[in-house]
């Protein structure tokens, strides 16, 4: 089993494939912002699909506290784009996730028939380290937008003090 990433951890260098053929960097993507991966187990899901949703009403709420949200899943680029143009998500959702590798640098886990990555999700700070990490090995027991922006308020607080 792969290492699981703890809060202080620098999140891993991964690069997601983003609908009509760009990229994004992991977590120079984010560098600067708090910011949120989401690893979704795809768009059949609909805890999943429920998730991005909250997470796309919560852009107002996101933007005011300076949160970042990408998200990824083994889903093709056709599949992914449908999501993202059905739901009208406004954050860089990837498609075609390598299973073996996201779970070997993120400690995701991975369902074995059909292989796909089981939910998981990172609060990043703004230097890209881990504050914290959700991992579930179904479709339930994600991050939801209202612990984020909690969290956040939480620790620019602290840093305040």
């Amino acid at each position: 089993m792969p290492d699981l990433l703890h809060p202080g951890d620098t999140f891993p260098a991964l690069t997601l494939n983003l609908p009509g053929g760009s990229t994004a960097s992991l977590p120079g993507a984010l560098e600067g912002h708090f910011g949120v991966v989401l690893v979704y187990r795809g768009a059949w899901c609909p805890f999943c699909k429920a998730q991005l949703l909250a997470f796309r009403r919560a852009q107002d709420t996101f933007d005011e506290l300076g949160v970042k949200v990408v998200a990824l899943s083994v889903d093709d680029e056709a599949t992914t784009s449908a999501l993202v143009e059905r739901f009208k998500l406004t954050f860089p959702v990837g498609h075609s996730a390598d299973v073996r590798a996201v779970a070997d640098l993120t400690g995701a886990f991975v369902n074995p028939e059909p292989e796909y990555l089981q939910t998981t999700g990172f609060l990043l700070d703004p230097r890209g380290r881990v504050v914290v990490a959700v991992y579930s090995n179904g479709a339930i027991g994600g991050v939801v937008p209202e612990d984020v922006a909690g969290l956040v308020r939480y620790v620019k607080e602290q840093a305040e003090r």
